[in-house]
């Protein structure tokens, strides 16, 4: 009994605010805010799950490692802007996660580099303008387009292979049906 109530108060205790960061309660059931601006970050700290505003502002973040803001559920407000943001494929994750979860906030997102998209806000961003990306899906998509044409072409080989089959099969079946029937005819005959 006394190891299930402490690993209930355990798993109840409210997430750890991280180390740079500083957090406040919004009320038992409103979740945290996270204050972690002009803390001079390089990389996302590890956030409780129950963060509903998430202050990034005026640090040193380039880009989000795909993942790592999928657990922040509750989220509503999310502050990120003054930060020299790297777009290039990998600020996408970043980009497609604030248009689901705070698209006001892409507004204030502005890229620091590369020098074609200096101080353009990430929501104007395309594909085109994100560099490497525009070599390396077309890349992507031959390899999916032949792999499926291999795919496609061996199963309808098969098909045809197997309804020979079936016709070549049926087609012995009746020669061998009608052998046996001119060789009864034949015995018959013959006595």
């Amino acid at each position: 009994a006394g190891f299930a109530l402490s690993l209930l108060l355990h798993t109840a205790q409210p997430e750890a605010c991280p180390p740079s960061c500083s957090c406040r309660s919004l009320g038992e059931r409103e979740g945290l805010l996270v204050d972690c601006s002009s803390q001079k970050l390089t990389e996302v700290p590890a956030l409780p799950t129950n963060t509903k505003r998430l202050y990034l502002q005026n640090n040193s973040l380039t880009s989000v490692p795909p993942g790592t803001l999928d657990s922040l559920s509750t989220l509503e407000v999310v502050k990120m802007f003054d930060n020299p943001w790297h777009c290039n494929c990998h600020i996408l994750y970043l980009k497609l996660w604030l248009e689901d979860v705070s698209e006001p906030s892409l507004e204030n997102i502005r890229c620091a580099t590369p020098a074609a998209v200096r101080m353009k806000p990430l929501r104007q961003l395309t594909g085109n303008e994100l560099g490497i990306c525009k070599r390396l899906l077309p890349i992507k998509c031959l390899e999916f387009f032949w792999r499926d044409l291999i795919l496609i072409t061996g199963t309808v080989i098969t098909l045809i292979l197997v309804a020979l089959a079936l016709k070549c099969s049926k087609k012995l079946v009746c020669q061998i049906s009608l052998h046996q029937y001119n060789r009864r005819s034949c015995l018959l005959g013959k006595h």
